[in-house]
């Protein structure tokens, strides 16, 4: 919440939006159901979400205010009507980053002609890698690639092969934060300037990229495998007919060698 007030105080023109990528569903926490797409650009009243705004508490800001309260509210939800089953670390992160995408095309569709709107995703994430999810992720990355959209990760437990990916093709920044007691510093200092701020500051170094694909057979990561030149599918163990596109290969056979027939020897 801090990261986001900050982002909205460093221009007013800044918008915001939060994205919950939990285990049974992606859900917008900011901006929620009671929030207009015209109230983000102004265009119901005079000033920006004025009619969304209930009014000053404790003098604090009113739009930080009720920005706070409706995040809060909303992962009170999430949590509460959210049924696990089992030990369930993976999240819907590959989902959660095409409502993303989507949610930034919308507001670029629907913005006053002329605006330019430079957008960029920012993934905080505690749960684990799922392979799973590798084909979907791979999409929505080329989609943020396309649309120059910058994906930065900021990665709480393990590293996460997909995000180093992400932040590598769409030029964005990743960093493990090392020291957890320290991380609205390096939320502050790594992430809250733009791309073109970040050029003129001292930031953590860029990390090896672990380009390692998943094998549409098992999902499993892997280094070397066999992959199908029609639809560039990837597979672990060789198959002469893709299971993805129903290409069958011509198998060259090494020719086999007819034994030659040893003449009887006579003997004298």
């Amino acid at each position: 919440m801090v990261l986001g007030n900050c982002h909205l105080f460093m221009n007013r023109n800044n918008k915001l939006a939060v994205i919950a990528s939990h285990v049974q569903e992606s859900r917008f926490l900011f901006p929620g159901k009671r929030w207009a797409a015209a109230d983000l650009f102004g265009e119901a009243s005079g000033n920006p979400l004025e009619s969304n705004i209930s009014g000053s508490k404790d003098g604090k800001y009113e739009l930080l205010t009720t920005i706070n309260e409706t995040i809060a509210e909303e992962i009170k939800d999430l949590i509460t009507t959210t049924e696990l089953k089992g030990q369930q670390t993976e999240t819907l992160l590959a989902g959660s980053l095409a409502k993303a995408l989507c949610y930034i095309h919308r507001m670029t569709k629907e913005g006053k002609a002329g605006q330019e709107i430079k957008s960029r995703i920012l993934v905080i994430k505690a749960a684990e890698d799922s392979a799973l999810q590798y084909m979907n992720f791979m999409n929505v990355i080329f989609a943020a690639q396309k649309q120059s959209i910058l994906i930065d990760a900021c990665v709480l437990d393990s590293d996460s092969g997909l995000l180093q990916q992400a932040c590598d093709i769409t030029g964005g920044i990743y960093l493990k934060v090392p020291h957890m007691p320290s991380l609205l510093q390096y939320l502050l200092w790594v992430y809250l300037p733009d791309q073109e701020q970040r050029s003129q500051l001292i930031l953590p170094p860029p990390v090896h990229v672990d380009y390692r694909a998943a094998c549409f057979c098992h999902r499993n990561l892997i280094e070397i495998g066999y992959v199908c030149s029609v639809c560039l599918s990837i597979f672990c163990n060789f198959s002469p007919i893709c299971t993805t596109c129903e290409t069958a290969f011509k198998i060259s056979l090494p020719a086999v060698m007819k034994s030659k027939k040893k003449k009887p020897k006579l003997a004298i």
